[in-house]
């Protein structure tokens, strides 16, 4: 009876301490938000750029909604700053989680959600000012004779919020290689011999997650082949440190 008041204690104490971080979290985004809610349209105009450099002259962005011109930067608000507090988001995350890792485990994960924070950052520059002014570029040049480019604002949101998710998440590759070949799932000699398999997903997986133009879709798998190269060489040093370590785990026994 003892052990079940116990065990129920402990459950109980691990739901509040998730409940206390998600607040946490939460308070993070709310107080970035706040911050930054006052300058809703200079970051819209920012984040516009890449588009509005490439129109043509006497061309500009529309609102064909009545809200669009107070919703959309408000929107985009909202993503900016949870995009800001990843970093708080993770540490959250961390603190949850560290008192159940054995100490190898947290010397392994820490530098991952380190290093996945910066990838992710480094997506969505690569997306911002590479991918951007290539692919906008390339979509005002082929518009037809008499077509006159007007992008609404809400439909610009949408799709460079989508093109900041899938190359973020792209980004990740590394980290993601690093787990499976750390968890046993698979190895890096098993990858390198799928190394065709894994460049025809790489296309596939751009086709999907960007727009219907075979530019952006080049420019978000050619990154992802490169990270899968630099997650390898990684995983690789990783496992042989790991090798070194469960052949001496014995005789330390």
């Amino acid at each position: 009876m003892i052990n079940q008041v116990n065990t129920q204690f402990t459950l109980f104490d691990h739901l509040l301490e998730l409940r206390n971080r998600l607040l946490r979290a939460i308070l993070a985004v709310l107080v970035v938000f706040c911050c930054l809610v006052y300058f809703a349209q200079d970051i819209y105009q920012f984040v516009a750029e890449p588009l509005i450099a490439t129109l043509p002259e006497n061309a500009q962005m529309i609102a064909t909604d009545v809200a669009s011109p107070f919703f959309a930067p408000f929107k985009l608000t909202i993503v900016i700053s949870i995009f800001i507090t990843i970093p708080v988001i993770l540490f959250q995350v961390w603190g949850f989680i560290a008192p159940g890792l054995y100490q190898n485990e947290k010397r392994l994960l820490a530098p991952l959600l380190l290093g996945s924070t910066l990838l992710f950052y480094a997506g969505i520059s690569f997306a911002y000012w590479v991918v951007f002014p290539v692919v906008f570029a390339f979509f005002t040049s082929v518009a037809p004779e008499g077509v006159t480019i007007a992008t609404d604002i809400s439909s610009y949101l949408d799709f460079i919020l989508k093109l900041f998710f899938a190359f973020g998440v792209a980004f990740e590759i590394p980290i993601a290689i690093i787990l499976v070949c750390w968890t046993g799932i698979t190895s890096v000699k098993s990858l390198r011999k799928k190394r065709p398999y894994i460049i025809v997903a790489a296309f596939v997986v751009g086709m999907l997650l960007t727009p219907p133009d075979v530019i952006s879709q080049t420019l978000l798998a050619l990154p992802m082949l490169l990270l899968f190269e630099v997650g390898l060489l990684i995983a690789s040093f990783y496992q042989k440190d790991n090798d070194v370590d469960n052949s001496i785990l014995p005789s330390d026994k």
